[in-house]
């Protein structure tokens, strides 16, 4: 698919879109709980559909209601089939593959797109600790995996990802850990584990939160009651921020649907758009944001860096050299946002550096029209969505459909604040 985004002021309001972290963590979760599980606001982009496809695998039955909940039925991990494909989403084979080792069944997990060339390695030096065979590509896609899981007082390394530690914690709370601790060195991410241990507290499972240097299980665990559980998914942050910043390049503009006391990581793209400047009212049921003289800003993204697109779109308008540091937690994304950032806002005409560990956006001098690729890359697309908002010309966006893995709406959504965005 390409798309064209034209110059355009946008207004009016819209509802953000369903946060694919939260809806990922609540279909594990009903998965693992024996019961049924009435999801209310899912998602449906990519990830969210192949987590869906993973819990049907392993023995769920979720259905779609005509009231538009999502109702998942589960006895526990019971796989019905010796195959799992958790498609492009990172979360969900770090998260997923830790739930699959709870059954005894040999089962091999597969997963498309950039996912094939993320490494892996985590599982062949972790999962054997905990009796758990494992056979990988050279430490990448395919696993083959055979249980089942046996809880125990290990370490664990936490600075490529949280999604790792994630499925640790949900599959020690399954198979009932008591009495263990799990130790972790140099955690990323921290807000993306107050989350889990959010849903999971939701779920009926209690963890005990170390200062994110241990996460322990107490002895005797309460199994988490049976019969039905309400869930509500709350607006994505992720998604938002590029409405928000949207608002604040293009036009005044109103997104309902977050919650601004929210353990999502990307809550944090508020603290950048006060910094520039931006108008910005944060109200508990919505926020409004407008343009205004926009200024360069300093932000640190090591813990959310999801943030680094849209922020990169911000900065391109900004007076002035913004600094964004948490530059090496982009290398194994879909694509390498750095260098893929530095790459397409160049074609519209924004120099980006790139230092060690800094970004440094050269903004306040315009953007041109051009052509820009997503690099098969969402939050590229919707980046480069938003900077044409501005820019002296049309934008064209190839591969614009990588949207879909997380933001389906994402191009009907600028249509309806007033964008001119056209689909071929």
């Amino acid at each position: 698919m390409i798309a064209i985004v034209k110059p355009q002021s946008i207004k009016g309001h819209i509802m953000a879109p369903a946060g694919k972290s939260s809806m990922q963590r609540a279909c594990a979760a009903a998965l693992v709980r024996k019961g049924i599980t009435i999801i209310h606001n899912p998602g449906h982009s990519n990830d969210d559909n192949a987590a869906i496809g993973v819990i049907t695998a392993l023995g769920a039955k979720p259905e779609l209601q005509p009231d538009g909940t999502l109702k998942i039925t589960s006895n526990g991990v019971q796989p019905v089939n010796d195959a799992v494909n958790c498609g492009e989403s990172g979360l969900g084979i770090r998260m997923f593959t830790p739930i699959i080792s709870l059954s005894e069944r040999t089962i091999t997990i597969n997963g498309e797109g950039s996912l094939v060339t993320r490494p892996m390695d985590f599982f062949d030096a972790i999962l054997p600790q905990l009796s758990v065979g494992i056979q990988s590509n050279n430490g990448k896609l395919p696993l083959v995996i055979k249980g089942p899981m046996k809880p125990a007082s290990i370490t664990v390394d936490g600075s490529l990802s949280s999604q790792f530690l994630t499925g640790l914690l949900m599959s020690y709370a399954a198979a009932g850990a008591s009495d263990v601790e799990l130790t972790v060195t140099d955690l990323k991410s921290k807000p993306y584990i107050d989350l889990t241990l959010k849903v999971m507290l939701d779920f009926g499972w209690k963890v005990e939160n170390r200062n994110y240097e241990s996460f322990y299980f107490p002895p005797n665990p309460a199994a988490p009651k049976n019969g039905t559980l309400e869930y509500t998914v709350e607006g994505d942050w992720s998604g938002a921020a590029f409405l928000l910043v949207a608002g604040a390049i293009a036009g005044d503009i109103t997104v309902k649907g977050l919650d601004v006391f929210s353990t999502q990581a990307d809550r944090a793209v508020l603290q950048a758009l006060m910094s520039s400047g931006a108008k910005i009212s944060v109200q508990t049921d919505k926020i409004e944001i407008g343009p205004a003289p926009l200024k360069a800003f300093h932000f640190n993204a090591t813990e959310c860096p999801d943030l680094f697109p849209p922020l990169v779109a911000l900065a391109a308008y900004c007076d002035g050299k913004s600094v964004i540091e948490g530059a090496q937690r982009l290398t194994h994304k879909e694509s390498n946002r750095a260098i893929t950032l530095q790459e397409e806002f160049g074609k519209l005409g924004v120099q980006i550096d790139l230092q060690d560990d800094l970004m440094i956006i050269h903004g306040g001098k315009g953007l041109n029209g051009a052509t820009t690729y997503s690099h098969h890359d969402h939050r590229i697309a919707m980046a480069c969505a938003v900077a044409a908002l501005k820019a002296s010309g049309e934008v064209t966006i190839e591969s614009a459909d990588a949207i879909n893995k997380s933001y389906p709406d994402f191009y009907q959504h600028l249509q309806q604040l007033g964008g001119s965005v056209s689909l071929k």
